[in-house]
């Protein structure tokens, strides 16, 4: 539309936004991704340290890039929060289970190898 041929408009300018619309927020009806914080703190602490804070970098970043305008960076960033934590946990769990198995057969081992005097 060619805005200088409208009678009402002789500048040729665009339209004004609608009142109201300054300044808002442009987001998508509906919630921001969950951003897995929780799980990723509870992760760090209890599993493994490393994984842990990289979930927590990513889970930091859903909320900002959301506000931001960045739906699919949150969306990404949630994802890559879950991964992270869900890898602490097993990493977590695999290094408690070869911690106790270790103890075990070393139990086991010391006990049918003791000599006596």
């Amino acid at each position: 539309m060619a805005y200088g041929n409208d009678p009402g408009n002789p500048g040729g300018f665009p339209p004004p936004p609608p009142p109201g619309s300054y300044g808002a927020p442009m987001q998508p009806g509906g919630t921001p991704p969950n951003n897995h914080l929780v799980m990723a703190i509870v992760s760090t602490i209890l599993c493994c340290l490393p994984l842990g804070v990289v979930s927590i970098v990513y889970a930091t970043q859903v909320n900002s890039k959301w506000m931001a305008g960045d739906y699919q960076g949150a969306v990404a960033s949630s994802e890559s929060a879950k991964k992270w934590w869900m890898a602490s946990l097993i990493t977590g769990i695999v290094i408690w289970v070869l911690y106790l198995l270790f103890f075990v057969v070393l139990g086991v081992f010391s006990a049918t190898t003791t000599t006596s005097y």
